[in-house]
């Protein structure tokens, strides 16, 4: 009788928990989107592409937080609760997201422009070292039996939908804007954009139940415990760490790089490749919920086998392929396989992580092997797709990367699921 209204409730509820991840990951990828901008305006001009590498420096830095982010703060959620976590975590990165807007260019303040854009990134991550498993608990925890799987992937869908809104305002603004006013302040309105939709979604999160999971627990762990907890599970969390590794280098690759990858690389308009990343995250959108409804019937294990084996098999193939002859269709094609091959594996990915990591630590444990994956190999992917290009000189060496992540999810697979596949279904139910 009550079920109508009980789904409109959960619905509202993923809006609620997603919205702040929307903003979240809306701010972390504006900065890769206009990486090349961000390059002109806060560092020293001279070589383009030492400009380009030390921006990807700044992104990549940012990850270098996430794993102290995911300890301190993913050990605060354990023990305060889900949803004052999430209102924390939307503060800290909305303090990040003004600096980056605000700060003037390098022509004016000289090295401390560099420098207080660094403190914002290192805020951004410091912040984004829990959201990602803030978000992906409170979903785990809220969802139905036997629907975990279709409910926690819409954390990752709901970074698509920020991609998609940074890449049609990156369209909008090319088509409205000079090249000199989108060098000079265009790039910025984005991230003006997103402070300042930051009440309203500080608004939507106050809304937000602690999850009944949460509330049933008697004992809430301090930071000490956590650690003892973490330290005590350290295979779990490097495993899980190397389960991560295929999903964001996937991830960075296909959303946050190929932007510049389009531009610097391929020689294709800035307006194709956002054509080509907002195609992407409409394509990440589609297959994140239909692979974790997959994995809620036929288990975790097969999809991360199948997915994490055709990433380490193909991906270095097809960029073989795109640069031997660039063109829009071609990248289109390429990125939209990719796409496909990192949302069918993350749509198992995500909720497979958040049971495999012991509860009580459950947001500590899992943002740690998260942060720990993105801080050591994702979150460099710009940067090491720069490097290995100048260093090759073989624009599809990014290909190398992607196929060495597929099998670190590979491995980590079969060190962690050893047990029958009926059993494992069940684990996963």
């Amino acid at each position: 009788m009550n079920e109508p209204g009980a789904s409109r409730s959960k619905i509202a509820t993923v809006l609620r928990v997603t919205s702040g991840n929307f903003l979240e990951m809306f701010d972390f990828f504006l900065f890769g989107f206009y990486a090349t901008y961000i390059a002109a305006a806060f560092f020293p001009k001279g070589d383009a592409s030492a400009s380009l590498l030390l921006t990807f420096m700044t992104f990549g830095a940012g990850f270098l937080m996430r794993p102290l982010g995911a300890v301190v703060l993913g050990a605060y959620v354990d023990r305060i609760g889900r949803r004052q976590g999430l209102i924390v975590t939307l503060g800290i990165m909305a303090c990040g997201t003004l600096l980056i807007a605000f700060v003037p260019g390098y022509a004016s303040i000289g090295l401390l422009a560099p420098l207080l854009v660094l403190i914002g990134r290192l805020l951004q991550g410091f912040s984004a070292g829990v959201e990602l498993g803030g978000v992906s608990v409170y979903l785990a925890e809220m969802a139905p039996p036997g629907r975990r799987g279709v409910f926690v992937a819409w954390q990752s869908a709901s970074q698509q939908v920020a991609i998609m809104a940074a890449a049609a305002l990156g369209y909008a603004l090319n088509a409205l804007l000079s090249p000199t006013a989108l060098a000079g302040w265009g790039w910025r309105v984005p991230f003006v954009i997103g402070c300042l939709i930051v009440p309203f979604l500080f608004y939507i999160r106050r809304a937000l139940e602690e999850t009944p999971e949460f509330r049933r627990r008697h004992h809430r762990p301090g930071l000490g415990e956590v650690f003892a907890a973490l330290a005590r599970d350290a295979r779990i969390v490097l495993l899980g760490m190397l389960l991560v590794v295929t999903t964001t280098v996937s991830f960075y690759a296909i959303t946050v790089y190929t932007p510049t990858f389009g531009r610097s690389v391929l020689h294709l308009s800035a307006t194709d490749s956002l054509i080509v990343t907002f195609c992407v995250a409409v394509s990440n959108f589609f297959w994140l919920p239909v692979m974790g409804a997959l994995s809620d019937r036929i288990g975790r294990r097969p999809l991360l086998l199948v997915f994490s084996t055709l990433t380490a098999l193909t991906a270095y193939p097809v960029l073989v392929w795109l640069v031997s002859a660039p063109g829009f269709g071609a990248m289109l094609a390429v990125l939209l396989w990719l796409s496909f091959l990192y949302a069918s594996y993350n749509g198992a990915m995500v909720v497979a992580l958040t049971e495999i990591v012991p509860p009580e630590v459950r947001t500590a444990g899992f943002s740690l092997a998260y942060a720990l994956a993105t801080a050591l190999f994702g979150g460099f992917t710009p940067l090491v797709s720069t490097w290995l290009i100048g260093a090759t000189g073989n624009r599809a060496a990014p290909g190398l990367w992607m196929a060495f992540a597929g099998v670190c999810g590979l491995v980590a697979t079969l060190l962690l699921y050893r047990a029958p596949a009926a059993s494992l279904r069940r684990q996963s139910a």
